[in-house]
């Protein structure tokens, strides 16, 4: 039996169907009709999530499908010491497509070598969020109407920010000038330079936030984790090092847009709320329409509509 096609990294999606689902959610967004009846969707949850469950799961009914599964695993049978493997065959007998966000990195690679069905990884650990990664380019497009050619500037946790290692390497591939802004405990990890360097890329890092936002086309927020703190002592030191107000954008770019991949904590003051370049309520919007493009094509590939 030949594996099914699923989307574990970014890298399991060439450039060419990484700007497939772009367009995808662009018209979905416009028109949707229910192409899924039939068809069930599981979203098993073994880590608390709120926007990137419902999403998938409004995603699915939207086009038709059932969604079944858990968003707490102490219901589920892995309370009694079932294993990942039980948990990914047994489900996968049952269900079209399985969407899987687990604590664990590499669970998600995981879970789609022993699936009969396509997997979706929605997080794993401090690894990837590909769907995020997605929606952020499908946000990207719609608000600068390109891809190519834009200063994306990052703040905050460079360092465990899945969501934020993972759009590094999708934009790589549309000649991106980057700039990250951490402090020293939170800076991007060497590895992302590296690959960077080796796309002859150019970034810059740095550590004040007031100095290094002017020329940003897109302002990329990440949230401090704490659950991906051993140390609380170091969360606790680092936790609210920026804050982006609204005094702060007076001079940025008219195009700027800034996006987080919520949930927020303090990092973006109330008052950037009702500023025309803050985008992260219609970015998470965005979710659903590129959550739909992604089921949509793992079942059923390049289908006409």
């Amino acid at each position: 039996m030949s594996m099914p096609k699923s989307l574990v990294s970014i890298h399991d999606f060439s450039k060419e169907e990484l700007l497939y689902i772009v367009d995808l959610a662009a018209s979905f967004e416009k028109e949707y009709k229910p192409v899924l009846q039939g068809k069930v969707v599981a979203t098993i949850f073994f880590e608390p999530s709120t926007r990137t469950r419902l999403s998938f799961e409004t995603a699915a009914n939207r086009l038709g499908a059932r969604v079944v599964g858990f968003s707490d695993a102490d219901n589920t049978s892995v309370s009694k010491g079932e294993t990942l493997k039980d948990t990914i065959m047994m489900v996968s007998n049952y269900v079209d497509l399985i969407v899987m966000r687990h604590p664990k990195e590499g669970s998600a690679r995981y879970a789609s070598e022993i699936s009969r069905v396509p997997v979706i990884n929605a997080g794993d650990g401090a690894n990837q969020h590909p769907t995020q990664t997605l929606l952020d380019m499908y946000s990207i497009k719609k608000t600068q109407g390109r891809l190519d050619n834009l200063t994306v500037t990052m703040v905050g946790d460079l360092k465990y920010g899945r969501t934020v290692h993972s759009l590094l390497q999708a934009l790589s591939q549309f000649n991106t000038r980057f700039k990250f802004i951490a402090p020293p405990e939170l800076r991007m990890p060497n590895e992302y330079k590296q690959y960077l360097t080796e796309q002859g890329l150019s970034f810059t890092e740095h550590t004040d936030l007031a100095e290094n936002i002017d020329d940003a086309d897109i302002l990329y927020m990440t949230r401090v984790q704490r659950e991906r703190f051993s140390d609380l002592m170091e969360y606790e030191r680092v936790k609210n090092v920026y804050v982006l107000k609204n005094s702060l954008l007076k001079n940025t770019k008219p195009n700027m847009r800034i996006l987080h991949p919520l949930p927020r904590v303090n990092e973006i003051s109330a008052d950037v709320d009702s500023n025309p370049k803050a985008y992260y309520f219609e970015q998470a919007r965005n979710g659903m329409f590129t959550r739909m493009a992604i089921i949509h094509y793992l079942l059923h590939g390049k289908a006409t509509l």
